[in-house]
């Protein structure tokens, strides 16, 4: 989804929060209630992960790690 979407959102319902604010209650839990590795948090928010020499050698998306984080997330928020 991209951040524009999620802005019409939060202005359909008028709620007072921002994209970022978002994004970053994502990152904090994933770091204070998940084991989650750091690449894959960063991954998830889609990040760049390290410089152009590691960009070359890590050749993952990481997909079912990132799959299995949002639905871990899903949870969180929608329990």
């Amino acid at each position: 989804m991209s951040w524009q979407a999620l802005l019409k959102l939060l202005r359909t319902y008028e709620l007072d929060t921002t994209v970022h604010g978002f994004r970053s209650a994502f990152k904090t839990w994933c770091i204070e209630q998940t084991a989650t590795p750091w690449a894959v948090g960063e991954a998830a928010l889609a990040h760049v992960v390290g410089n152009s020499v590691e960009a070359a050698y890590v050749r993952t998306d990481l997909f079912d790690q990132r799959r299995h984080l949002m639905q871990d997330w899903a949870n969180y928020v929608a329990p």
